[in-house]
């Protein structure tokens, strides 16, 4: 395997990054972009504001885009990487190379679409003006970027070419970004790709540029996104969404006729078309991936891995599942000799996998899923059985779900009858999936709610918030309290299910999912606090207090009150907007009330 990147886009091509570039580092005239786009772009609020550096806005979107390409002689290698100025270590360019290409075994002929998840190189340095953080803190938290790890999404082609030496024509056009959009990123392929693999480079250059004139992705708006002729229509979800509920309003009766293709989501795979070999284990496996526990999908093709994986994950929603999973995940990448080894126990990681070699190489972890060939719409796979993992032996074995384990609840019979008599009517997949999508989301909420409602009384109460003294700090989890609350207030109140809840709870308590997940809680809810304690200082009468204190203790008060102010927005905390207009204000009087030497001092440090 070789590598030819960061490769150019050859002597032809236009080159409008030159002067980006060149402006970036320290030419004036050039490095500002006039706000433009399509006249809708700027009618909407869309967060990109005049004087956008280059680039800036497909930086909110995307990475770059990779052009990978199979050659006789150094393998397969990144042809091209767009925007030029885009970095990519020779590791994150090598797991690209060996992710953008199915195994040989898989034998995909035609267009290939699948994703890939990988560890970002340590020691890359941020860029200062990503435009993600600013929108992080309204997604809902399992569509939050991880800043760890980069998603590909692969359009990949195979088709006989006699005029080659190898007989095939073997390439991948690959987009690489921070954002968990995978349906979204799917369908920009699907528009881009197969004109790309016709008209080469200058297509690819055209399309960049459409989407740096994107508005940004902001959540909760409605987004139009022109390229190359289509215009599509999402809308990114919010934290503030009810869980379940459809995330774009369709189109009234009076048709749009600019728009091209509507989204109703960025991010779901069709979870019924994944999990139907295995349906009837759904609730199974859905404690499996609540539990953080080693999971393997063994499947024939990266696309089938890549959506199998992408659904578990998915399952426990709107719960974000917090440990490493790969959708595809092949010998050559960097993590493999870690993910791999006999000399600990497996990790908790969800990896999907097509090459055989992995049937002996991961024997010894606890679960593993072998699906066949995933059915078109409409049509059921065999139901797989559980069996016993020693009669795992190569990839060809038979598909099933290869297992000891025992789940902690009784199996839901009425879903499985709700599923087969859908399979019966020919109901249509994407009806489906909403049975089982609401299924799943009424089972993890029935499993967290009696875990909100305890973790909210480790609130103190109001009344303990003084404007003198530091916030208080939140009480302790304690398992045991937490399981005495649930002989009156568990998941019977909401579920139908019986079963061992006391022991899945004891076991999701150990797990990485909850440690993510109450460290998230107690994060929000530590702000909230700091959030009643600057309105709770507001309230004060804080001109009658310097009266009564020297000038050192006031000048004490203005340098905590404007770190107050600092940290309200470095850490987005949940105060009200005229909370933070009082306390400049308040500032503002106080330092007016000093002489007029401390006053030019306190003026000049920091803002007010």
């Amino acid at each position: 395997m070789a590598l030819r990147g960061p490769a150019g886009l050859g002597p032809g091509s236009r080159r409008p990054l030159d002067e980006a570039v060149a402006g970036a580092e320290g030419r004036e005239a050039p490095a500002l972009m006039a706000a433009g786009g399509a006249p809708e772009d700027n009618e909407q609020d869309d967060g990109r504001g005049q004087g956008l550096l280059r680039w800036d806005g497909f930086s909110a979107w995307l990475h770059c885009v990779c052009v990978v390409g199979f050659d006789l002689e150094l393998g397969q290698a990144v042809e091209v990487i767009y925007p030029q100025h885009s970095k990519l270590t020779d590791k994150e360019k090598t797991n690209i190379c060996y992710l953008s290409f199915p195994d040989s075994n898989s034998g995909c002929l035609g267009d290939t679409q699948f994703c890939f998840r990988f560890r970002q190189s340590s020691g890359r340095r941020v860029s200062l003006h990503c435009l993600l953080d600013q929108f992080d803190k309204d997604l809902p938290v399992y569509l939050k970027k991880d800043p760890a790890y980069f998603y590909g999404y692969v359009y990949f082609r195979q088709v006989r070419d006699k005029s080659l030496k190898r007989g095939y024509f073997q390439k991948s056009l690959v987009l690489i970004s921070k954002l968990p959009y995978i349906h979204f990123f799917h369908t920009v392929l699907k528009q881009i790709a197969p004109e790309y693999f016709e008209k080469s480079e200058p297509y690819l250059e055209a399309a960049c540029n459409d989407v740096d004139r994107w508005p940004a992705p902001v959540p909760g708006k409605t987004l139009y996104l022109p390229i190359m002729g289509v215009v599509m229509k999402v809308r990114i979800p919010t934290c503030h969404d009810k869980p379940g509920t459809t995330q774009i309003v369709q189109l009234t009766q009076q048709a749009d006729t600019n728009i091209s293709v509507i989204l109703p989501t960025v991010h779901e795979v069709d979870i019924f078309r994944c999990f139907c070999p295995v349906f009837l284990h759904s609730q199974m496996l859905w404690e499996l991936v609540l539990l953080g526990e080693p999971l393997v999908v063994m499947a024939p093709s990266p696309s089938e891995s890549s959506e199998t994986v992408l659904a578990l994950v998915n399952c426990i929603s709107p719960l974000k599942y917090f440990s490493d999973f790969r959708p595809y995940f092949t010998i050559h990448d960097s993590e493999f000799k870690e993910y791999t080894t006999r000399t600990q126990a497996p990790p908790s990681v969800i990896l999907g996998v097509t090459n055989p070699f992995f049937a002996k190489t991961l024997q010894h972890w606890p679960h593993i899923i072998r699906i066949g060939d995933l059915k078109p719409t409409g049509e059921i796979p065999k139901q797989v059985k559980v069996k016993k993992l020693k009669n795992l032996k190569t990839l060809d074995s038979k598909p099933g779900v290869y297992t000891s384990y025992k789940p902690y609840l009784n199996r839901d019979e009425e879903i499985i009858k709700q599923l087969q008599k859908g399979v019966q009517q020919k109901r249509p997949s994407e009806a489906q999936s909403v049975i089982l999508r609401r299924y799943f989301l009424e089972l993890t909420q029935s499993f967290i709610i009696p875990l909100e409602r305890y973790v909210a009384s480790l609130m103190p109460l109001q009344k303990s918030i003084s404007p003198w003294k530091s916030p208080p700090q939140l009480r302790q989890f304690l398992p045991e309290e937490f399981m005495k609350t649930l002989e009156k207030t568990g998941p019977q109140l909401t579920s139908r299910i019986k079963g061992d809840w006391i022991g899945l709870y004891r076991h999701f308590l150990k797990s990485p999912n909850f440690d993510g997940w109450f460290k998230t809680r107690r994060k929000e809810m530590t702000q909230k606090l700091e959030a009643l304690h600057l309105e709770a200082l507001c309230e004060e009468d804080l001109l009658l207090w310097i009266q009564k204190h020297t000038e050192v203790e006031t000048v004490d008060l203005v340098l905590k009150l404007k770190n107050k102010l600092l940290q309200a927005d470095r850490e987005h905390l949940p105060v009200k907007p005229d909370t933070m207009e009082k306390l400049r204000t308040h500032i503002d009087a106080i330092i007016l009330a000093l002489p007029e030497d401390l006053q030019g001092i306190l003026l000049k440090t920091g803002m007010t």
